[in-house]
């Protein structure tokens, strides 16, 4: 099938369809999480060489990770197009542009795994700069992620996997700047992300989808639990990772002074919160977008945080 004709569109050209292939702008949103674990573990601001790599590593690690995810899903996602046509809902920030380029045939398979394989080197490059132990996390976020598209119709654990992976970004960064951080501190790491991406990411997201996955045997929280039940575990997981959030602030080596970590706390659960309601509220499919969008800033806003205690600090 032509790619305008599953689309209905013109079909675009350019930068456009790999920055689509890479979802950029999500990921840019993204990496906040590793600057913020940067921050944290490193108690300030780390040297500017570490600033320099880092930014442009973590990048590189977001583009690939995102592209790998729309190659492993290329046959599954090229099926699901044909047989049940574009989804023309909008309002979605993970659908922003053209949604799944590879799978609509505006991407070439060998143009996409080159696009992939060009971040996933600089990211490997500049991660073993950093510290051997990014570089680990890196590849194995990647088998992850592989790991993850290949179990749609397998388990709906596979929100797990997706948990897991989102959390490996911010813990290399965390290595990146001190070589041996605080087991506490990377648990507690780990945890904020991981419960922060299933409950205002993983979940909203395969909800975008639940009813083009139900026809095609995926097995995604929502399909499998129901939409009460889903959207009840979101609202649980993104209260859990504002909890976490107060002893990751209060206790990290940035010491931040209460004020911030309670702005961030407050501000989070302003951003998150009246949406995870609504959403268990209503069961609408618009109302799981606006999580997911809303959510998708929470990390950011944090980021914002601790950049002006430390702009206060510095003041002082």
């Amino acid at each position: 099938m032509a790619p305008s004709a599953m689309s209905g569109r013109a079909s675009p050209a350019g930068l456009s369809l790999y920055l689509a292939l890479s979802r950029t702008p999500h990921a840019v949103l993204d990496l906040a999480g590793p600057f913020c674990a940067a921050l944290l573990c490193q108690g300030g601001l780390p040297p500017a060489w570490i600033i320099l790599v880092g930014g442009i590593t973590v990048f590189a690690g977001y583009t690939a990770v995102y592209a790998l995810n729309d190659i492993v899903d290329y046959r599954t996602d090229r099926r699901l197009f044909e047989s049940l046509g574009r989804d023309a809902r909008g309002g979605y920030l993970d659908a922003a542009g053209i949604r799944h380029p590879l799978a609509q045939g505006y991407l070439t398979l060998p143009r996409a795994v080159l696009w992939f394989a060009a971040f996933a080197v600089t990211a490997l490059i500049g991660s073993l700069l950093l510290n051997p132990v990014c570089a680990g996390l890196l590849v194995f976020g990647c088998l992850l992620e592989a790991g993850y598209c290949l179990l749609l119709s397998v388990s709906y654990f596979r929100a797990i996997v997706n948990g897991v992976v989102k959390s490996l970004g911010p813990l290399a960064a965390a290595f990146a700047v001190n070589p041996s951080p605080s087991p506490w501190f990377l648990a507690g790491l780990f945890a904020w992300v991981f419960a922060w991406e299933i409950g205002g990411q993983n979940i909203p997201a395969d909800w975008h989808d639940a009813a083009r996955d139900r026809q095609t045997g995926a097995r995604t929280v929502p399909v499998v639990l129901g939409p009460a039940r889903a959207s009840r575990w979101a609202l649980r997981s993104l209260a859990a990772s504002l909890v976490l959030s107060v002893p990751l602030l209060a206790l990290s080596p940035l010491t931040v002074a209460p004020v911030f970590w309670l702005a961030a706390l407050a501000g989070g659960a302003l951003l998150v919160l009246p949406p995870a309601v609504r959403l268990t509220r209503g069961l609408a499919d618009a109302d799981a977008a606006a999580l997911f969008n809303r959510a998708s800033f929470y990390p950011a806003l944090v980021l914002v945080a601790l950049v002006a205690f430390l702009i206060v600090r510095h003041a002082d």
